[in-house]
């Protein structure tokens, strides 16, 4: 089975026969690595390419060039970014002896 294009009205479903910039590609594990050029001239082409193993979507390949959802919302103004950095994580605390033992400790 080639890739399959999700959400298309007309029926075409092989990749090869995509006409359209934006299109969402289906692609199994195995598909991808038979033919992974294939594929990668679709993502040139602007589509979207959804890796799938057993029917699971597990990854998405997308042009470079293409902003990023967040980057579209964020250019809307329907987001913005964080009013204040993020403060880092304390050093953590060097003890000695097991975690039990520790709040065994603790708790007398």
């Amino acid at each position: 089975m080639a890739g399959h294009v999700v959400g298309r009205q007309d029926g075409r479903d092989n990749v090869d026969d995509l006409a359209a910039e934006g299109c969402t590609v289906n692609a199994e594990v195995q598909e991808l690595r038979d033919g992974l050029s294939r594929f990668l001239a679709q993502v040139r082409d602007g589509r979207t390419v959804t890796v799938t193993d057993h029917g699971w979507p597990i990854a998405r390949i997308v042009p470079v060039d293409r902003t990023g959802r967040l980057e579209q919302v964020v250019s809307q103004g329907r987001v913005r970014g964080a009013r204040t950095r993020k403060v880092p994580a304390p050093r953590p605390v060097v003890g000695t002896g097991t975690v039990s033992d520790l709040v065994a400790e603790q708790r007398r």
